[in-house]
């Protein structure tokens, strides 16, 4: 059986393991980092603060037949404030005409911006490889199990869901974007600039350009590299837009990943989350749902097969009662 729950101090090795499979900023290959993270985690479920910013949520996904942690997701409650801003790069564009020649050029261009008032940002997903493909749709539910949690408790977070997708890198894991534009006003390449940038921002504030940048200046991997996504991570671009998050004309000001935006009451899976009753039928059933147990302080959930008639599931688990909360995957 699978379960998604909150983050526990032991699962420190687990997580540093699934960090050396993937590049993550959100879950960097530093134990102490990690063992951080993991008690902001745990503050956050049990006590959540009222400054929101200071609230992260981490969801780990369990193999309890091995009693082992496979995947990871996360939420910030709020990204972007006085301290910290959000900042970003706004896509647009610039008209240029000349009545001598009679010619005319619509250039695109970027521009700095930030916000002190930002959203709730969700992100970290991460599924250990040898489960990617499971019929449980396991990747998809350490994703939704984020807005199951975002419905229930809807007073944590703020109205904007926000979500930043990585862009196509190039084989040495490099952007052609920063590349192009960042280490020529920052001396360091586009890891240390990212890094860095998690625990300090003054430094894109006070180097980046702060006019219009015009991208027929830029080269064309570059050009070609602004508001899309790599490879891996088209599934989540496809994901978020069937469940209402729309690509807002902004991007990452290093690697020029696109950036999602969502109303919370907007999103699908918060719209369809209901309360559940669970009855053991001791029957075999091919609906997928993902429940959350409301008798638990903090948080627990539980992936289940089962068949929904109203607010009914019946499935051959374990679980007997009325005091869940449901999704549909």
């Amino acid at each position: 059986m699978f379960i998604i729950r909150e983050v526990k101090n032991t699962d420190l090795d687990d997580l540093f393991e699934l960090s050396k499979k993937v590049f993550f900023i959100n879950l960097p290959q530093d134990r102490n980092t990690i063992n951080k993270k993991i008690n902001d985690s745990i503050k956050s479920f049990i006590d959540p603060s009222t400054r929101l910013s200071d609230n992260h949520y981490i969801f780990v996904l369990e193999d309890q037949s091995i009693n082992k942690v496979i995947g990871v997701s996360m939420i910030h409650a709020q990204h972007g404030t006085e301290k910290e801003p959000h900042f970003f790069l706004s896509v647009g564009s610039e008209n240029k005409y000349s009545s001598t020649i009679n010619t005319g050029f619509v250039h695109g261009t970027l521009k700095l911006g930030l916000t002190t008032d930002g959203p709730t940002e969700i992100g970290g997903l991460v599924l250990h490889p040898e489960y990617r493909g499971n019929k449980l749709k396991l990747g998809k539910c350490l994703s939704f199990v984020r807005f199951l949690y975002m419905a229930k408790f809807p007073q944590r977070f703020k109205d904007n869901i926000h979500s930043e997708l990585m862009p196509p890198l190039d084989k040495n894991g490099d952007s052609p974007l920063w590349e192009a534009i960042g280490r020529r006003f920052m001396n360091m390449n586009y890891q240390e600039a990212d890094l860095l940038s998690r625990s300090n921002k003054e430094f894109i504030l006070s180097l980046f350009p702060s006019d219009n940048i015009y991208m027929t200046l830029l080269p064309i991997e570059a050009r070609n590299s602004i508001g899309k996504v790599g490879k891996e991570t088209l599934p989540v671009k496809k994901m978020l837009e069937s469940i209402g998050f729309q690509y807002v004309n902004e991007v990452d000001p290093f690697d020029g990943g696109p950036h999602y935006r969502a109303k919370l009451k907007n999103i699908k899976i918060v719209q369809d989350a209901f309360k559940a009753k669970v009855i053991s039928d001791n029957k075999e059933h091919s609906d997928l749902f993902l429940v959350m147990d409301n008798k638990h302080q903090s948080f627990c959930s539980f992936i289940l097969q089962g068949t929904k008639v109203g607010n009914i599931i019946n499935t051959n688990s374990k679980l007997d009662g009325d005091d869940y909360f449901a999704i549909s995957i």
